[in-house]
């Protein structure tokens, strides 16, 4: 049976200011800056100020276009529009770094690794098939100088794409030729072959001969860090054993790593979006602001608006399609001077409580005094939803006198002493790594042996937590840790 039904409900709807603010809450310095131009570019009723007017100034642009009147079009007031004219005032404070000791350096475009690799393949004496399958293969040759893909898939990827029906005997071949190139180990599949292509091209000695079939023969006991059943099976002395690891320790593992400018790289340099400094035992906060511009509403798209004040009633229906598209764009226009403003606001309350919960941290640069924090003891304090401030908290980074650290540092949960103190998570981790750093290589401390160790200093924490925590700071179990 179909019926009609009128309900009643309440439902929660985002406006188109609150929207933009979520989104630009989450961009970094550089994205910001990118966000303003592209919105420069594609809204004509927004510009950027290069001065800011005296109040005088501003009185007389009121006058002026009127900014005070009241507005008679039902849809709009004239002066919601044109009071941010001449007013970019979204910037909180002004920046008093000068600009004359600057000067502009010139950058140096280097070739890509993947470059490197084709210059020297182009050397070979291919043929014009050969060079096109061996620049599709470098093409998948991954930063770190591994190729991940097996031959099958680039066969069928040269069928699919550019209709070549390579053989993948003939990939395996060309592969071969390409792991010839430098640096050594370039091409490989995985670790394992990575160091052989290394040792094998160096000059033959009897601890390389050794490494050699550790790496052939013995490669997951050498892994696992099994150095007696090793020297058993090449019948070999513990000291000779020491100088065929050191000859595997010595390779690269990741060949490709030496190139730092590829694109991911040159992409990857932190811009500060806070900065707390120490000066004479005192905090001093700023938020760097140079290549954000100030934005205001166009003055043309404003004069446009009083001139249709003037002849409301009479105008065309090409006439009102237009000022509607004026109000459309200075509407956008609002927002966004609306939404950067109420960016800035979030992200400087929200650092501004961080800093007043890490205050000793960032006097002393020193891990042991971090607090322990979690997002509900932020918002708390700066009075934003938690959402806000995990938004403020993601991808930015704040520059200390002790180095660039990203937001998410600061944020550990507590454990309590002996004492009934609270201490962060992070302190924990920090004495742990101090523990595992200066053991006993010969005899690395067990899960359990950290335990009893941080017993001893008065932290009560269960092998499975420790467990978790060493994990966390990516340090493998004391078997693997184990050096002869």
């Amino acid at each position: 049976m179909i019926r009609q039904q009128l309900t009643q409900k309440q439902q929660q709807k985002l406006s188109p200011l609150q929207i933009q603010q979520i989104k630009l809450l989450e961009l970094t310095s550089l994205e910001i800056e990118n966000r303003i131009n592209q919105e420069l570019e594609e809204n004509p009723a927004l510009d950027e100020a290069t001065d800011a007017p005296s109040e005088s100034d501003t009185d007389r642009v009121a006058d002026e276009y009127n900014l005070d009147g009241e507005g008679t079009n039902e849809d709009f007031s004239l002066g919601d529009y044109l009071t941010e004219d001449d007013i970019p005032d979204y910037k909180f404070q002004q920046n008093y770094s000068s600009n004359e000791n600057q000067r502009e350096i010139p950058y140096s475009e280097s070739e890509s690794f993947q470059e490197y690799l084709l210059g020297q393949l182009r050397l070979k004496e291919l043929s014009e098939s050969e060079l096109r399958i061996g620049e599709y293969i470098v093409g998948n040759i991954e930063d770190d100088g591994y190729i991940r893909r097996d031959p099958e898939a680039l066969s069928d990827d040269l069928a699919f794409q550019y209709g070549l029906d390579v053989p993948v005997a003939e990939i395996t071949r060309i592969s071969g030729i390409i792991q010839e190139l430098d640096p050594a180990g370039i091409g490989a599949t995985d670790l394992q072959g990575c160091l052989l292509l290394q040792l094998k091209r160096k000059e033959k000695t009897p601890a390389r001969e050794h490494a050699i079939a550790i790496l052939e023969k013995y490669f997951d006991i050498f892994s696992k860090k099994q150095f007696d059943k090793i020297s058993k099976e090449l019948n070999i002395s513990e000291e000779e054993l020491k100088n065929v690891i050191k000859e595997i320790t010595l390779l690269n593992p990741k060949p490709g790593n030496a190139w730092e400018n590829t694109m991911d790289t040159k992409m990857s340099h932190i811009i500060p979006d806070f900065i707390v400094e120490t000066i004479n035992g005192e905090l001093i906060f700023s938020m760097p602001e140079e290549n954000i511009p100030e934005l205001r509403i166009n003055r043309e798209y404003g004069i446009m608006l009083t001139e249709y004040s003037k002849t409301r009633g009479k105008e065309s229906s090409e006439k009102r399609d237009a000022i509607a598209f004026v109000k459309q764009k200075i509407d956008s226009a609002r927002w966004f001077i609306d939404a950067i403003k109420q960016r800035n606001t979030n992200l400087r309350n929200t650092m501004l409580a961080i800093i007043e919960i890490q205050r000793d941290f960032f006097l002393t640069g020193e891990e042991s005094d971090l607090k322990p924090m979690i997002l509900k003891d932020v918002s708390r304090l700066c009075g934003y939803d938690i959402s806000t401030v995990s938004r403020v908290s993601n991808s930015k980074y704040v520059q200390t006198n002790w180095g660039v650290y990203p937001l998410k540092f600061f944020f550990s949960e507590s454990l309590t002493n002996e004492e009934g103190e609270e201490v962060s998570t992070r302190e924990i981790k920090s004495i742990l790594k101090s523990f595992i750093e200066s053991e006993d290589k010969t005899k690395p401390l067990t899960d359990d042996a950290l335990v009893g160790k941080l017993k001893e200093k008065g932290y009560e924490i269960a092998r499975r937590t420790v467990a978790k925590y060493r994990e966390y700071l990516n340090i493998p179990i004391a078997r693997l840790r184990k050096e002869i």
